[in-house]
């Protein structure tokens, strides 16, 4: 019999809010406080890089130190390991900056694409080189940048803040990049906490509600057609102190782990709402699901609050179009519930899935079909048919954290065990999942 998920818990520190803390306290003046950092071996590669680009980096269990006092010629490669978020952006960081280094990562990162940040770094003027395909290794010089007006077509998070953060080396002009719709803006915000001169441009239209218990928070994302930020060159970063929200992605696999097995009902308090970052909760809703919402008083650079779930009946739901940015990552842990929900449901527009830690399209899917749900894979995106239970079975995982983790919380509702070749990578993302998903279970972690 599966057991039911109860609690109130507090889920990891937002990986893509520390990596951007860190990066940005690290081209500050004066001392950063980054209270409860990510944990994880993806952040500490970034910390790691800024150390060995002679920052000071004090680390104490619950907050790390970092005194910002300019950037300096690393002897070494710096090795970021799993984390595209940290070779991208510190790509990025470096193309102004007047010395030599070099990026790599391991056999994963080394295979993701590269020329998205690569182009527009070097139509500013950078000095960027790659292995052919432009994959990772890459070697950056730095050289003196120019201005530039850039379309982000891919809608990746990782290009935005790739191009804002060369901007801050910027002698004239400005950077300004532009997007159908906006990717995550954890570094914009981030830069105006620390006194950037921003500029952010939002046309919208529609209305959205995401069913808050205040009814006065509004998820400004879903209202926007259109976004642009402009950064204007002699940006002067001041160090400040903050504290990291739970990761929300992280929160969705105890959210959906609820949401799929009988007699759960869990809250997760203290955990990131950035409007760029919710879809997913969007997409619940639309299923039927039971979700409270209520944010705290605002405090720092990013919104947060508490979300609590209770179990029951799901409907299948298309997901697709212009919210495919706001929950890009989540795709697999959504594609779960879609399997315990009544229907067919159809993922869309999620091409890009194909170029994570894993072929996400491909993995998700083989995920599925291990557990016996009917899935039809296509080349930008698959169709759950949901609605006729989980059973057990071995799933492989290709050295991807979130389709282990997915598998775990399917596991929660499967009718037989589910196993996963390899937990391994999950400490990459999340080192306590395993520990609070057996908490909630009532189980001895």
């Amino acid at each position: 019999m599966n057991r039911p998920l109860i609690g109130t818990i507090r889920v990891v520190s937002d990986k893509s809010i520390t990596h951007r803390g860190v990066l940005l306290a690290a081209l500050a003046r004066g001392r950063s406080v980054v209270h409860d950092p990510n944990p994880g071996e993806d952040c500490a590669a970034t910390r790691r890089a800024v150390e060995s680009l002679g920052v000071m980096v004090r680390c104490h269990p619950d907050h790390w130190i970092i005194d910002g006092n300019g950037l300096r010629e690393p002897e070494d490669v710096l090795d970021l390991g799993n984390s595209g978020t940290g070779l991208r952006l510190l790509a990025g960081a470096l193309a102004a900056r007047p010395f030599f280094a070099v990026l790599t990562g391991d056999s994963s990162l080394r295979g993701r694409p590269m020329e998205r940040i690569i182009r527009p770094l070097q139509a500013m003027g950078a000095r960027v080189d790659a292995r052919e395909g432009m994959l990772a290794p890459l070697a950056v010089r730095g050289a003196v940048l120019r201005a530039l007006d850039f379309e982000n077509v891919t809608g990746s998070a990782q290009v935005k803040s790739a191009v804002l953060l060369a901007g801050l080396g910027l002698r004239q002009g400005s950077v300004c990049v532009r997007e159908p719709r906006p990717s995550r803006d954890h570094t914009e915000r981030m830069l105006a906490w620390m006194g950037a001169p921003l500029q952010v441009s939002r046309v919208g239209s529609g209305d959205h509600d995401l069913q808050c218990h205040d009814r006065g928070v509004r998820d400004q994302a879903s209202l926007v057609d259109a976004y642009s930020v402009r950064l204007d060159a002699g940006a002067e970063l001041q160090g400040r102190e903050w504290r990291v929200p739970g990761d929300i992605s992280a929160a969705l696999f105890v959210l959906v782990a609820a949401a799929i097995t009988p007699g759960s009902r869990v809250t997760v308090d203290g955990v990131g709402l950035n409007p760029t970052r919710t879809g997913a909760l969007d997409v619940l809703q639309r299923m039927g699901a039971r979700l409270d919402i209520r944010p705290d008083p605002p405090a720092g650079p990013e919104p947060t609050g508490s979300i609590t779930i209770e179990h029951g009946l799901l409907r299948a739901v298309d997901v697709g179009g212009t919210e495919v940015p706001r929950l890009i990552d989540e795709v697999p842990i959504l594609a779960v519930a879609a399997a315990c929900a009544e229907g067919v449901s159809r993922f869309t527009d999620v091409g890009e899935l194909r170029v994570k830690e894993s072929d996400r399209v491909r993995s998700t899917c083989g995920l599925l079909r291990a557990l016996g749900v009917h899935v039809e894979e296509e080349q930008e995106g698959f169709g759950v048919h949901g609605g006729r239970g989980l059973r057990g079975g071995h799933v492989a995982s290709h050295g991807d954290h979130r389709i282990a983790m997915s598998a775990l919380v399917a596991g929660c509702a499967a009718d037989g065990k589910v196993t996963v070749d390899s937990l391994a990578m999950v400490d990459t993302s999340d080192p306590g999942f395993l520990a609070r998903l057996a908490i909630l279970r009532g189980e001895q972690p």
